[in-house]
């Protein structure tokens, strides 16, 4: 913080479990990736180098060089790991993270058709080396799966060895647990979270108004993914109650009711 201001809530810092913000990187260039650290290193926990975006990124291991650097974890996108699963090319995947030297992972299966104990069998294996983020729900739209499945499938993810799960959404915010239209699936959230700790669960919010709802329903230390490099900064003031729209969520009563009396 520049300066003090009161009534902030309290936010978690780094290395952190929870109050995580998950940052996905499309395409940037090296000199994008040193403004993004330089800007918000401090509060950006993981970079994803978004689907299969790293096999054309020009100086790859730079750009895993400046996250890692800043303390920031970088990791693979979900789809790259289900595009050699599908060619079955699991080793040859592992082996590729040790060149790249990454220690996180993604397993997901949005694209592809998994049985799920193999998925899990997968995040068991992975899990002995590094940290597994896995992810739940298809990428494609139309797919609905129950509230149950979703719990389960969390549920038994966690249990084979992921440290977080993700709640699918893609970078359009438009699938998973959203609607086409980008609001959220309010009973399908509130029922994984009434069986899944929020601390576990990484929901990802592409727009600004999908990372307002969470923060007002789970608060400012909710979980957040598939945020653009260019809103860590604009995500960080909706959490602290600094934008209009979470302007009042975390200021105490009494000023609120000074705030009454002066309105009157």
């Amino acid at each position: 913080m520049n300066f003090n201001l009161p009534y902030l809530p309290e936010r978690t810092i780094k290395p952190r479990a929870y109050g995580i913000n998950m940052v996905m990187d499309k395409g940037l260039s090296l000199k994008e990736a040193e403004n993004l650290v330089s800007v918000s290193s401090d509060i950006t926990d993981f970079i994803k180098l978004g689907f299969g975006t790293s096999i054309i990124t020009k100086d790859l291991e730079k750009k895993i060089e400046i996250y890692k650097s800043a303390n920031i974890n970088v990791y693979l996108g979900g789809t790259l790991f289900e595009a050699y699963i599908v060619r079955n090319m699991f080793e040859d995947y592992l082996r590729l993270l040790d060149r790249l030297k990454i220690e996180v992972a993604e397993v997901s299966d949005g694209s592809i058709i998994m049985d799920h104990d193999v998925k899990c069998e997968y995040i068991n294996k992975i899990s002995k080396n590094r940290l597994v983020l896995s992810e739940v729900g298809s990428k494609e739209a139309g797919i609905l799966i129950s509230s149950g499945k979703w719990i389960s499938m969390m549920q038994k993810e966690l249990q084979a060895g992921s440290y977080k799960v993700i709640a699918e959404a893609r970078e359009s915010g438009n699938v998973g647990i959203y609607r086409p239209s980008g609001k959220a699936h309010v009973s399908l959230v509130d029922k994984i979270r009434s069986k899944v700790d929020n601390e576990n669960i990484i929901w990802e919010a592409p727009l600004k108004s999908q990372q307002v709802w969470f923060i007002k329903l789970i608060g400012a230390n909710v979980n957040l993914g598939n945020i653009p490099p260019n809103e860590v900064i604009p995500l960080e003031t909706l959490r602290l109650g600094l934008r209009g729209d979470t302007f009042f969520n975390f200021v105490p009563s009494e000023l609120l009711i000074h705030k009454q009396k002066i309105n009157k």
